[in-house]
């Protein structure tokens, strides 16, 4: 999942419980709508994504970078305390609201369409639910 900082969530997507996170890195990001900011032309890509270490590899940093996103992604082998947590609590934040949804935190459904509906509706609850707050 991709938020952005306020926690609302730009993109998701439903994979099955065996596939690594690696694999959905660039799909994900090709999935984040157009951001609507200053005049011109909207933003199609983050300025820079925060991941932790499970994404650390060269071909995924450069790829970034050439698509224009600055990887802030913590190294293995290196010690806690990267500062990144600082960030990446927005994305486990709005993860845990994700499973405060009872139909989201088990999957029942068989169907992966039925999942990936429910999973839109509660992207939708929380954005209404954070924008309530800010107004």
């Amino acid at each position: 999942m991709i938020t952005e900082g306020g926690g609302i969530p730009l993109a998701a997507s439903l994979t099955a419980g065996n596939v690594n996170d690696i694999t959905q890195l660039f799909p994900l990001v090709d999935a984040i709508p157009p951001v609507r900011g200053r005049r011109g032309r909207p933003r199609r890509r983050p300025d820079a994504l925060y991941a932790d270490r499970a994404y650390d590899s060269a071909r995924h940093r450069e790829e970034l970078q050439d698509r224009g996103i600055d990887p802030q992604i913590a190294q293995r082998g290196e010690e806690h305390g990267s500062g990144l947590g600082a960030i990446r609590w927005v994305v486990e934040r709005t993860i845990a609201w994700y499973h405060g949804m009872r139909r989201l935190r088990i999957r029942w459904e068989r169907r992966d369409d039925i999942h990936e509906a429910f999973l839109g509706l509660a992207t939708c609850v929380i954005c209404y639910r954070h924008v309530k707050t800010l107004c």
